[in-house]
């Protein structure tokens, strides 16, 4: 059974490049590092995470051109991500963009 499963994932080319690409780059993400935060008291939090969140297709736009973050670092962590989904999920339509007007049977 083993030996199936390593003899389908190594069976051609494009597979074993395919592989060796994943590793590749889950190995170089576990090398990432980010800058340490300034000082505690001056971090954006829920209500600039709202913000930035609502921003979110303006601030793309601008990092394209620009020096604009689309995402906040450093910042207080969950509370400032709450933020960010909800502004963004608000701006963007959340789930009812999708549904449609008429009722289900």
């Amino acid at each position: 059974m083993a030996f199936s499963a390593v003899r389908f994932v190594w069976g051609s080319r494009w597979r074993r490049l395919a592989c060796l690409l994943v590793v590749s780059a889950v190995a170089a993400a576990g090398c990432a590092n980010q800058p340490a935060p300034p000082d505690a008291g001056n971090v954006p939090g829920f209500l600039y995470g709202l913000l930035h969140g609502f921003i979110i297709v303006f601030s793309f736009v601008g990092s394209l051109f620009t020096d604009v973050r689309i995402y906040a670092f450093p910042n207080t962590g969950g509370w400032y991500d709450l933020g960010y989904v909800i502004g963004a999920a608000a701006f963007l339509g959340g789930g009812g963009a999708s549904s449609s007007s008429r009722p289900q049977p």
